[in-house]
């Protein structure tokens, strides 16, 4: 009689198969598998829409016709007065046809006692450029670049103070005057009048 064979060797009983389950995925992947594009997209889409109508209200608000950029001159203001040995005369009372487009100060890397520049440009009512610079620092280029080998034209009275007018070498009118330790310059391509209108505008600073 035969022998009988060992299971899984030639000859032998086929040992039975075991019934296939299904395993069930894990939570993360169920999670990946419902993460289709489809979704992603969905998920994005308010987010999209959301930064369109901010561009587009952008858009709107900005006047092409019109690429002037206006800055506050506020804080660079604040930063000045609080380091400054001097009393800082400010642009005050100038008509909203005045606009502020550039802002400049050292306050940021001097501490208390060190000199201290502001330099504040304007577009004027006319469309030209006017400059305010005021600095207790003779040698700052905000000065020597106006000062510097200008040449003196006489003196102008305005709003009660006296200002030296001088002749850059630009060909522009600048008016200068002191005041304590520090030297206020107004210049630029206006207009006389506007000039002066910016020298009699200057306050003490006040928050």
């Amino acid at each position: 009689m035969p022998e009988t064979g060992q299971p899984g060797q030639p000859g032998g009983p086929v040992p039975p198969q075991a019934d296939p389950t299904e395993v069930p995925a894990p939570p993360a992947v169920e999670r990946l598998q419902r993460f289709t594009a489809a979704n992603m997209i969905r998920s994005l889409l308010p987010l999209v829409l959301g930064c369109l109508l901010v561009v587009g209200v952008t858009a709107i608000r900005q006047n092409p016709d019109d690429p002037v950029r206006e800055v506050d001159t506020s804080s660079a203001e604040r930063a000045v007065s609080q380091l400054a040995g001097y009393q800082l005369l400010v642009p005050r009372g100038l008509s909203d046809d005045w606009r502020p487009t550039s802002v400049r100060t050292d306050a940021g890397q001097a501490s208390p006692g060190d000199p201290v520049s502001l330099q504040i440009g304007w577009l004027t009512p006319a469309e030209e450029f006017a400059q305010y610079v005021v600095s207790d620092d003779p040698d700052t280029t905000a000065l020597t670049d106006v000062l510097e080998d200008a040449t003196e034209d006489g003196t102008e009275q305005v709003g009660g103070d006296t200002w030296q007018r001088v002749t850059t070498q630009r060909g522009e009118t600048a008016l200068t005057r002191t005041e304590g330790t520090a030297t206020l310059v107004v210049t630029g391509s206006a207009s006389d009048d506007e000039l002066e209108t910016l020298a009699g505008s200057l306050e003490p600073y006040a928050p």
